[in-house]
């Protein structure tokens, strides 16, 4: 039977190799609740037996249940009837099993009734959910709103609705973007008054563009104090649906039609102050969105996945002049630029997502004393900082890179199948209509350039490149392709000093530029290590050198030339007054 998970050996790798020993015992204490719970695990190897078990049962689900009722449900869509909204039968039936199985507390911690797994193995699953059925992820990836609360709530507020998470009682929505708040989320105007006499909050306004604005559970980023502007001003409410939530509309989307973008109408509907007034965009949003990045990032490995197998299997049965158009140099050039991307951008987000483990685990048990009782506690403190450091850094560089792969992938994958692809009789065209919006929402990939440009610029990647190229250097990793990406970080080091003399609309207009190819460095150190385990990781490491180290030193040479147009003759270049 075919497993979205045990079929894939680059995820098989990556766990075979990967060294997690320091996240699992973090996130299990140290295997301390394995006298608690009877499936908490009392070592390392017994966790990650576990958490391989996990991710078995999330990919047979993914191919034998989820992806055979994708294309219905993209087909069906979501439904919005009399102010009601309807998933597709399918989609219910997904969540259905899902909660049968237990998935939908997948982070939370176990006193909760969740499973407590790390955000890795989270991203592992949702990646895996997102190849069955796109549209399906907006809704399982969605637990971010249950761990924002599990950060960030008091411990009533969490008793109180983190154990209907995690038995799939109710699912969530961050509920962010208003009509004249797109991205400038410092702008947005949905008013929260808090009563005089009882202290019961209560919002009022509008909120537009919301994935799965229909859940029973919303987190509402809203101005609770109006004189203040900016994101000082905003703080951020968990609302429950009901008459004073009002779903507008839903929107007619180009894919992902199994996901309900909703317009809410909020009228003095009650709400709960999560943590502090005033640090709602700066600190819990923050948390929030970087979650949803990296889940985003997920997605579109998981939609790239599964159009990589459509051309796969369709270049290896579609015959033309004689023979399969896979033996053909073009189309072969075409699928193995395919499978390198994905690979590469698969290692990217898992990097990311060890980031985060570490950064989240460090700073909870710090919160709660118990890092200390940690072996390595004190050590790990000091590290609280640089962790954190990294995970800003990479996470908008995964949701970017990934995104912006999974639309040329979907892409590719549609030119492999020439005019077959572009009839729904296959589903390459559902992949390339579900693929485009992940460069869109979660922050579009120039606001992700903009977001990482920062940690290009003073050096945090350049240190990191420093530490990996030590490492694998040690390692015995190919000196050749370690020196290739050494001049890469020099030729980058030089366009990095020209725009940090330079004025901030120059920063801003080469920013792309800087972070795609610190990317490319970063993406070749990654395969490093794969590369020395086998002669295919080798050759796909070998590629990606000879791909993508010219293009890193290209976009330096644009940056260092200095080119200004864009900025200085705008009007004579669109030709506009």
């Amino acid at each position: 039977m075919p497993n979205f998970f045990t079929d894939n050996e680059d995820i098989l790798g990556f766990l075979d190799s990967a060294e997690l020993r320091t996240i699992v015992m973090l996130q299990e204490r140290n295997y301390a609740e394995a006298d608690r719970y009877d499936y908490a695990p009392t070592d390392y190897e017994d966790a990650m037996d576990n958490y391989q078990r996990v991710l078995e049962i999330v990919g047979e689900l993914a191919a034998e249940f989820i992806a055979p009722r994708a294309a219905e449900v993209d087909e069906e869509e979501a439904q919005f009837h009399d102010g009601a909204v309807t998933y597709a039968r399918g989609t219910q039936e997904a969540l259905d099993q899902l909660t049968k199985a237990d998935l939908m507390g997948f982070t939370l911690p176990r006193r909760y009734g969740g499973l407590n797994m790390p955000i890795t193995i989270y991203t592992i699953a949702t990646e895996l959910v997102s190849q069955a059925d796109a549209s399906l992820m907006n809704l399982f990836g969605l637990q971010d709103i249950a761990e924002t609360i599990n950060s960030f709530a008091d411990e009533e507020v969490k008793a109180q609705f983190l154990p209907r998470f995690s038995s799939g009682e109710v699912t969530g929505a961050m509920a962010l973007t208003e009509p004249e708040a797109g991205s400038d989320l410092t702008n947005v105007q949905l008013r929260a008054d808090q009563d005089p006499n009882d202290g019961t909050w209560r919002l009022n306004g509008v909120k537009r563009f919301i994935t799965n604005g229909c859940a029973e559970v919303l987190l509402v980023l809203a101005r609770s104090e109006h004189d203040t502007a900016g994101a000082r001003g905003l703080s951020l409410f968990l609302c429950e649906a009901g008459p004073e939530v009002r779903v507008r509309r839903i929107e007619e989307k180009l894919g992902i039609h199994g996901s309900p973008t909703c317009e809410l109408q909020f009228t003095n509907a009650p709400a709960l102050l999560i943590g502090r007034r005033k640090r709602g965009l700066s600190t819990y949003v923050m948390a929030l969105m970087n979650g949803a990045r990296l889940a985003i990032a997920a997605q579109g490995i998981g939609i790239a996945q599964a159009a990589l197998n459509e051309a796969l299997e369709y270049a290896a049965e579609r015959e033309q002049f004689g023979r399969p158009i896979r033996q053909f140099p073009a189309v072969r050039q075409m699928l193995g630029d395919m499978h390198m991307k994905v690979e590469t951008s698969r290692l990217l987000t898992y990097e990311t997502a060890i980031a985060v483990d570490m950064t989240n685990s460090i700073e909870h048990l710090r919160e709660t004393g118990e890092l200390d009782q940690m072996p390595g506690g004190e050590e790990l403190a000091d590290q609280r900082r640089y962790w954190s450091t990294i995970a800003r850094a990479l996470t908008p560089i995964c949701k970017y890179y990934a995104t912006e792969m999974c639309n040329e992938v979907a892409y590719d994958a549609l030119q492999v199948l020439a005019g077959s692809g572009y009839m729904r009789d296959y589903e390459v065209e559902r992949l390339y209509r579900d693929a485009r919006i992940t460069t869109i929402y979660e922050g579009t990939t120039q606001i992700q350039h903009n977001a990482a440009v920062g940690y290009v610029l003073n050096g945090t990647l350049e240190s990191r490149f420093g530490e990996l190229h030590e490492d694998l250097a040690a390692r015995g990793a190919d000196p050749g392709m370690l020196q290739a990406l050494q001049e890469s970080r020099v030729r980058l080091q030089e366009a990095v000093d020209y725009v940090n003399a330079q004025d901030n609309d120059f920063r801003d207009l080469h920013a792309s530029k800087l972070v795609e190819s610190a990317t490319a460095i970063y993406n070749g150190y990654l395969l490093l290590g794969p590369a020395m385990r086998s002669e295919h990781k080798h050759a796909l490491a070998e590629n990606y050198m000879n791909e993508q180290m010219p293009e890193a030193w290209m976009r330096c040479e644009q940056v260092c030339s200095g080119a200004r147009t864009y900025l200085d003759r705008m009007p004579e270049l669109l030709d506009y007054e």
